[in-house]
């Protein structure tokens, strides 16, 4: 009789449960795309473009920190040393733009692999402080290797012309080329975050020993993800360096890590739209409030300390979380 009558409340609580609907994926991601069209007639459209990269980049970031529980300070490696490979094979070696970018997501890749598979070993504040510290390695490489330019970077590196057809010496034109691989790879990040794959890490990220149990390879899985995160971040810096003709030290510092966790964490943790609308603003207030000089960093400081503070979901999570759609 208990049995039946738990058994009986069971049931009703699990009929009366509603999950969180998912608006329109379709339609979201129209509207996106139709803003993203009409911003370079509405407003300069290098901004723009920085915008679209910064904004690849964090949805790098929340891939792994969003959907795999994963928070690395080391980010800016992947983003700046691809931003480095790319303008080298652009200026020096003469190559394409798609194949200097190719380059730059190549080499992205071998360090997410090499990293990965050393920091994944570790959790928690270890994983990250790890992370922290090969980006760091990467930066005093780059500071004194010889095809960098050091402190000076590199400079001048031709747009060319894409697949030696399409000419991106034009700002517009360029700006349609960026426009498609952002959405290639905003598409790539919602088919992984949407796949069986992406399943699986929402189960490590909720609990990793019960993952384990049922028979789920968690060290294989998490390494997949830092590799998966590494590449979009590199894809996002070889965009950038080829957009803006150069690749400096700025793009492997530890504060540009520290920028990505910035735009992730206010945008929308484990959301889809919420890096995108976080680097927006980040990459908004340093070019609008660049004549307060360094008191920007003060202004982020404070925007940042009122999100962690009110509301921990970031802009995109709080307004998930109220109309209980999945953004």
């Amino acid at each position: 009789m208990i049995v039946t009558t738990a058994e009986t409340s069971i049931t009703a609580a699990a009929s009366s449960y509603r999950p969180p609907s998912r608006l329109p994926a379709g339609l979201v991601f129209l509207a996106m795309v139709a803003l993203l069209v009409v911003a370079p007639f509405v407003a300069y459209p290098l901004f723009v473009m920085k915008v679209l990269c910064f904004a690849l980049f964090a949805l790098a970031l929340n891939l792994l920190l969003g959907y795999g529980g994963l928070l690395s300070f080391g980010h800016a490696a992947y983003f700046g040393m691809s931003s480095y490979v790319s303008a080298h094979a652009a200026k020096m070696w003469g190559l394409t733009p798609e194949l200097s970018i190719v380059c730059g997501v190549a080499v992205a890749l071998v360090l997410g692999l090499v990293f990965g598979l050393l920091a994944i070993r570790r959790k928690g504040i270890y994983f990250a402080m790890i992370t922290l510290a090969f980006a760091q390695m990467v930066f005093f490489f780059s500071l004194q290797a010889p095809f960098t330019g050091g402190e000076d970077g590199l400079q001048g590196v031709p747009r060319g012309a894409l697949f030696s057809v399409l000419d991106l010496s034009s700002d517009i034109t360029l700006y349609w080329v960026v426009l498609a691989i952002f959405v290639l790879g905003w598409f790539g990040t919602y088919r992984i975050v949407h796949s069986p794959y992406g399943q699986v890490l929402r189960a490590i990220r909720g609990n990793e020993e019960r993952a384990m149990s049922l028979g789920y390879d968690v060290y294989r899985y998490k390494v997949l993800l830092f590799v998966l995160s590494a590449g979009f971040a590199g894809l996002a810096g070889a965009t950038k360096a080829i957009a803006f003709q150069l690749a400096t030290l700025t793009d492997v510092a530890w504060t540009m890590s520290g920028e990505v966790v910035l735009m992730t964490l206010v945008g929308g943790m484990g959301t889809l739209f919420g890096p995108v609308v976080g680097a927006a603003l980040v990459v908004a207030m340093q070019n609008y409030l660049a004549h307060l000089g360094a008191w920007v960093m003060v202004v982020q400081g404070v925007i940042f300390a009122v999100c962690v503070l009110t509301f921990r979901e970031g802009i995109v999570g709080v307004v998930a979380k109220f109309t209980r759609k999945e953004l």
